[in-house]
């Protein structure tokens, strides 16, 4: 090999590692996004379980009368 082979050849190869550097950062960010979304929406989610069981346990509670209205 001649030394233009070999400077040609790293030359090469140093590109393609600054680019999947670069790949690799954007796929970091892209993840770290959807992490951070996906947090939010299970917290949301809880919540939403949360008010529903609510829901469920006022609609099963026995109705008892209804108070007079407050003129009386």
């Amino acid at each position: 090999m001649t030394a233009q082979t070999t400077e040609a050849r790293i030359d090469a190869l140093e590109e393609k590692v600054a680019y999947q550097e670069q790949v690799i950062d954007d796929l970091n960010t892209a993840v770290t996004d959807q992490w951070k979304e996906i947090d939010t929406l299970r917290r949301l989610v809880t919540s939403l379980l949360d008010e529903v069981k609510e829901m469920e346990l006022a609609a099963r509670a026995p109705v008892g009368r209804e108070p007079p209205p407050p003129h009386y």
